[in-house]
């Protein structure tokens, strides 16, 4: 575990994931409500309620699990996660695989998907009630706390996100509160590239060799993908 508590940001310093645990989960709710209570463009609505039929990333809100919500099972671990079946499972799938392999072994209760709740801290979090977002370790990685993952851990979760080509974003690159469990898809149903990446990712389930456990993330065109994806998408 690391051992700083504070990180320089743009207006001075901000706890980093090992000081909001030391000092529980609250604090990070409260940060949460600090961040949103400015009126950033992540502000969901006035009461913090989302009402709209779609969520933010323009996906119809499933008000239940039997409106195109599934639970699907994470290849390679016990999980299971209610997300929208089609690509855009097939996308966060992906993403929850390669965590699962490469950065730190999933076990139950570490992923939650599909929400009903209305009740949101800001926008991107309304991704949850469309099933087109989960959370990965959600109490580790709290809304509001940057600096949760080492840098090699980063560099494998940057190359996750190349892999997706911008159809994925993740939510350690909000603008405003971060929130470093949270990868939502990125664009609007019936989007191309949502087509052809989750074509990829198919193919690689049946190619031996290829896909989630079979992939070096430091590869130099790799990484140099990964930082012109990262670039691309903090634009």
């Amino acid at each position: 575990m690391r051992e700083d508590t504070t990180e320089a940001g743009p207006s001075g310093t901000r706890p980093t994931r090992r000081a909001v645990l030391a000092t529980g989960v609250g604090l990070a709710g409260a940060l949460w409500i600090t961040g949103t209570a400015a009126g950033t463009a992540q502000a969901a609505t006035d009461s913090g309620t989302w009402d709209r039929s779609t969520s933010q990333n323009g996906w119809k809100v499933a008000p239940s699990a039997g409106s195109g919500i599934k639970t699907l099972r994470i290849e390679g671990s016990d999980v299971s996660v209610a997300l929208r079946e089609g690509a855009s499972a097939a996308l966060l799938l992906h993403v929850a695989r390669r965590f699962h392999y490469e950065i730190h072994p999933l076990s139950s209760g570490d992923v939650t998907g599909h929400s009903t709740h209305r009740k949101v801290g800001a926008a991107f979090e309304s991704n949850y009630l469309s099933g087109t977002a989960l959370a990965i370790r959600p109490l580790l990685y709290p809304a509001g706390v940057k600096g949760g993952f080492f840098p090699n851990e980063l560099i494998v979760l940057r190359d996750i996100l190349a892999d997706c080509e911008g159809a994925v974003r993740w939510g350690g690159d909000e603008r405003g509160v971060v929130k470093e469990s949270h990868f939502q898809i990125d664009v609007k149903p019936g989007n191309a590239l949502l087509r052809k990446v989750a074509a990829k990712i198919d193919t690689w389930a049946v190619t031996p060799g290829a896909g989630a456990g079979a992939i070096d993330p430091f590869v130099s065109a790799r990484r140099k993908a990964a930082r012109a994806l990262e670039r691309r998408q903090a634009a």
